[in-house]
């Protein structure tokens, strides 16, 4: 049974536009679409005495946002298996539960109830930050998002070599005939001369091709795995984030990891996909990989 690509809908823009984009998701990958509406309304208005016919206002609503929201879906992609349920959850606790199942779960920057000057909503950052499927969090604006740049940005961090975020954006790259931009981001330690005089090649040298032979490492299993992905990797001096943020300009989705270790309590994302969720001008898919407790705080960062 294949795994959906689950939506949380909640009839703001922002989900609209989420939804979409998990319709096309899922059309690109053979996979059903599973549309969800979290709504607590039993708990406001309580139960209607069994002698009325009427429903409550807060059922009706919570199933009309749901069905036009599975059938925008049907209109958008009619060969598309479509289900859709309401559910008597709170929202980041339902699309948690349904990230246990799913191939990913895929929500909107904001929601009803956000501000429209927030970056992110509270409940992408939730979910980005627990869920133990790729969550990806559709950010842009309609025209960004209808532009089609032909190319997936994948951030590659020191620790990455074995993160499930380099098969995903191989994955998503070769589903959509896209280039593939694999970035690893090095700074030189502030503590070292630019030319340090026992360092080959110098100081500044030594750690680009440090990250150029990790990086070469990490991809060259994956390009035989994934020929259709055309991937294109580089090494850039500088802030992670702030090279992603720039560069998700010209991509159609990026691509970052958060790693989550056993025992921690709390949100687990990262800076760079912190950052990256609030600030970059594509969707991010945040994809998590499980590491132990005792991992040290240098290889919980997770991400580029």
């Amino acid at each position: 049974m294949w795994l959906p690509v689950v939506v949380g809908v909640d009839g703001s823009d922002p989900s609209l536009e989420a939804l979409d984009w998990a319709a096309d998701e899922a059309v690109r990958h053979g996979l059903p679409l599973r549309v969800v509406h979290a709504s607590l309304w039993e708990r406001y208005e309580g139960v209607v005495p069994a002698w009325t016919v009427e429903r409550p206002t807060g059922q009706v609503l919570a199933e009309n946002i749901v069905a036009v929201a599975a059938e925008r879906a049907r209109r958008r992609a009619p060969d598309l298996d479509i289900s859709a349920e309401v559910l008597a959850e709170d929202a980041a606790g339902a699309l948690l539960r349904e990230g246990t199942e799913a191939a990913a779960v895929v929500v909107g920057s904001r929601g009803r109830s956000g501000f429209a000057d927030l970056l992110l909503g509270s409940v992408a950052l939730v979910v980005a930050a627990r869920s133990r499927s790729p969550v990806v969090v559709v950010r842009g604006d309609r025209h960004a998002l209808e532009s089609r740049h032909g190319r997936v940005l994948l951030g590659v961090g020191e620790h990455d070599e074995h993160s499930p975020a380099l098969p995903f954006a191989f994955r998503e790259a070769a589903a959509r005939e896209a280039e593939l931009d694999v970035v690893r981001v090095w700074r030189h330690p502030g503590h070292e001369p630019a030319a340090h005089p026992l360092l080959a090649g110098g100081g500044a040298g030594h750690y680009e091709g440090r990250a150029a032979e990790e990086l070469d490492r990490a991809l060259e299993p994956l390009a035989r795995a994934y020929p259709g992905a055309r991937p294109r990797p580089s090494t850039v001096e500088g802030v992670p984030h702030r090279v992603l943020t720039e560069r998700s300009a010209a991509a159609d989705l990026l691509v970052v990891g958060a790693r989550r270790r056993e025992g921690v309590v709390g949100l687990e994302l990262g800076r760079v996909a912190h950052r990256s969720l609030h600030h970059a001008s594509c969707p991010v898919a945040v994809v998590p990989h499980r590491a132990p407790a005792a991992d040290a705080e240098t290889g919980a960062e997770g991400d580029a």
